[in-house]
């Protein structure tokens, strides 16, 4: 949003959007002039046209107001500590960024290959099936990928913003073998970040910039989260053991039966 702004009044009621082009006084002429015969051409719509439920045709307010910005893409980072952030600069307005609110809604952010909020045409690819049917198998506390997705973080005053810091966790999830990391190739393998996070406000001195900062560090270690099916032998073994318990437990009962029920000698 331009500042300051600009905006068209009509009977005390404010008529969106708000003016977006250049600053010369033609083109406040034009667009005052614009406005003005589109008013003058449908003054009598609701007279001329009773039956029809449509709204009134007018310049420049086919679509509501959105007064944030929306940013999406990727980046291309290398695995060390770093930070990206926002904040206000534009080339075509005159803008007061000290004075920015820096309000923010994080939809989605995540680390390596997005496993999640894809487009459709994506959800059925190979490799996302094979994605789903791991994750199906990976308990819910190993499944930070993006913790920070639907979130807002609301600043009520001027001169503040948040911060978020991150650590980024390498994650192998081995869900089809047990020969542990020697499989992490395999059909049932993949390769992951978890992210940890915390936001706190910041607040700036009156002549500074706030942004909304990203930073984020690698974690030098990894996780691996495997499953590992139990060998016969342990069956056996286990087998055995309830054999042989039950044996010595029985005997016990039987001697204590014995000198219990044993008859005595006159």
């Amino acid at each position: 949003m331009a500042f300051p702004t600009l905006r068209w009044y009509k009977n005390k009621e404010m008529i969106l959007p708000d003016y977006k082009m250049d600053r010369t006084v033609d083109a406040l002429v034009g667009y005052t002039k614009r406005k003005l015969e589109m008013e003058e051409k449908y003054k009598n719509w609701a007279a001329n046209n009773p039956s029809d439920n449509r709204m009134k045709p007018s310049a420049g307010n086919s679509r509501p107001e959105h007064p944030g910005c929306q940013v999406s893409g990727h980046l291309m980072v290398n695995r060390v500590p770093g930070n990206f952030h926002i904040e206000a600069k534009s080339v075509n307005h005159n803008l007061n960024a000290a004075m920015t609110n820096l309000t923010h809604r994080v939809n989605h952010l995540s680390f390596g290959e997005p496993i999640t909020k894809l487009a459709p045409h994506m959800e059925k690819t190979p490799f996302m099936r094979k994605v789903k049917r791991i994750l199906k198998q990976v308990p819910e506390e190993h499944k930070q990928f993006n913790p920070m997705d639907d979130k807002e973080y609301i600043t009520s005053k001027f001169h503040q913003a948040y911060h978020h810091y991150i650590k980024v966790v390498s994650t192998h999830l081995n869900m089809g073998s047990s020969r542990g990391a020697e499989s992490f190739n395999d059909v049932n393998s993949i390769s992951v970040y978890q992210m940890l996070e915390q936001s706190q406000i910041v607040f700036y001195d009156e002549v500074n910039v706030p942004e909304a900062r990203f930073s984020y560090d690698m974690s030098p270690m990894s996780v691996v989260v495997q499953k590992e099916g139990r060998k016969w032998y342990d069956y056996l073994t286990s087998l055995c053991a309830i054999i042989g318990g039950t044996f010595t437990t029985l005997g016990l009962i039987d001697a204590t039966l014995y000198k219990v029920f044993k008859p005595k000698k006159l």
